[in-house]
């Protein structure tokens, strides 16, 4: 086991931000009680592929109090995992309504050092436990983002172990974002046409069994359909938690939590295999 493993961050809190554009009028507390998420495509998209970008990201932001995670957080790559590599990093902020893809293939590592004027970094807000951030299985993202650029994530609610946790039936193997997405999400049906097809003509780009290939990610520009396929997913996370949580005990918390940093803790490990079949079974406390 890495010695980096159990390593804590060295920043000062105070100096992380969260956005500030459209938020001056937000309600904090009706954040908590009513988070109103974005339907897929539903919000603007800003691509950062420069310095000034990523400087002007981070100044939009800062922390609130919040129990309601605002940042969800999806990742792009060419076999993700410390095998492969990342391409690009999603991520929907809840109160300003907006997805942000970080052009992580043209950045690399300054998308995560690059400081804004208060000295706050990509790599800090994903390593910090007081901003909650919101992965659907986190495992394989956070091998890529620990072998690649060193960043131990926390603060982080894995949504695939709550829906395990509040699931009704057998807990015997996790399910997947897109069965979540079908189930679970409250979406009308035109909107789980719309969000079918968009899946189906991204798939056809960058899945080699559909006759496509993973370094689409890296074109630059991105076509449409890549584009829209990178951020509708991540713009039903805040959906998909709402549904789960409010399904949630103290006790059902306190598991998921607990889990979600073992998941983080497995991926950094030497023998971590992002494709065995044992990922798809569920651990032994949630059977």
């Amino acid at each position: 086991m890495s010695a980096r493993l159990f390593q804590k961050s060295d920043y000062n809190v105070s100096k992380l931000t969260t956005i500030v554009e459209d938020f001056d009028l937000l309600d904090h507390e009706a954040l908590d009680d009513k988070p109103e998420p974005a339907k897929a495509s539903s919000s603007k998209v800003k691509f950062l592929d420069t310095k000034p970008k990523v400087v002007e990201f981070l100044e939009s932001i800062r922390v609130i109090s919040s129990t309601t995670p605002y940042l969800y957080i999806d990742i792009e790559g060419i076999e993700l995992s410390r095998h492969g590599n990342i391409s690009i990093l999603e991520v929907y902020v809840l109160p300003a309504g907006k997805t942000y893809l970080l052009d992580i293939y043209t950045l690399q590592e300054k998308a995560f050092s690059t400081l804004d004027s208060r000295e706050t970094t990509l790599k800090r807000i994903l390593e910090s436990n007081e901003i909650k951030k919101v992965f659907f299985d986190v495992r394989n993202d956070s091998d890529a983002l620990f072998a690649h650029y060193g960043i131990h994530l926390a603060g982080i609610h894995d949504l695939q172990s709550m829906e395990l946790v509040t699931r009704s039936y057998s807990k015997k193997f996790v399910t997947g974002l897109g069965k979540g997405i079908e189930t679970d999400a409250p979406i009308t049906p035109t909107e789980r046409l719309d969000w079918t097809r968009a899946k189906e003509r991204g798939r056809e780009l960058f899945a080699p069994e559909c006759g496509g290939k993973y370094e689409v990610f890296n074109n630059r520009p991105l076509s449409q359909d890549i584009l829209q396929y990178c951020c509708q997913d991540v713009e039903f996370l805040p959906t998909l938690w709402k549904t789960y949580d409010d399904k949630m005990t103290s006790k059902k918390r306190e598991c998921v939590v607990k889990e979600s940093i073992r998941r983080v803790n497995l991926s950094h490990m030497p023998n971590y295999d992002g494709k065995g079949r044992s990922r798809a079974l569920a651990p032994f406390c949630f059977v």
